[in-house]
């Protein structure tokens, strides 16, 4: 990364109710915070996320309130 220019990597999936489908992206930032990048429907019940983070980054994105977001077919 360049450290002159904000700029994030997709370090995590996120994984659909289905446990199969990805729904959308987990970037870190050069600036070190987080943020979620949705796939084209949006947001939508997430039941984990690949791999997996530590507990500090799940709680930066609210990880608990994601899984409880409707799902795609609800």
């Amino acid at each position: 990364m360049n450290e002159d220019k904000i700029e994030g990597v997709a370090i995590a999936n996120l994984i659909a109710a289905d446990e199969e489908t990805i729904v959308g992206w987990i970037y870190r930032w050069n600036t070190g915070a987080l943020a979620i990048r949705w796939d084209m429907h949006g947001p939508q019940r997430v039941s984990k996320i690949f791999p997996d983070l530590c507990d500090a980054d799940k709680a930066e994105i609210d990880f608990a309130s994601l899984t409880q977001l409707p799902c795609r077919n609800d």
